[in-house]
């Protein structure tokens, strides 16, 4: 299947924007980790349309666990900031 997106090379100075800028040496970092740790890239053919989506699955289930982690320490810290001034 030919891909319809058009690619713009561009270098980090290219990039103004500090948050974009960051979130793109995020991205470099962890294609480099993710190439040492499975000794791959997204490229790779071998997994079917069902395997990407069960992957995608799995990490999304596992941003709702640290967001549930996240919003507990938050309200276990408002409730002692409020414990505080009462």
């Amino acid at each position: 299947m030919a891909s319809n997106h058009t690619v713009i090379e561009t270098n980090e100075d290219d990039v103004h924007d500090n948050v974009v800028r960051s979130v793109i040496s995020k991205y470099r970092e962890r294609s480099i980790i993710g190439q040492q740790k499975y000794g791959t890239t997204l490229d790779r053919n071998d997994l079917n349309s069902i395997q990407w989506l069960t992957h995608l699955q799995e990490e999304l289930m596992d941003a709702t666990l640290y967001i549930e982690k996240i919003k507990s320490v938050l309200h276990i810290s408002n409730e002692n900031e409020k414990n505080k001034i009462d």
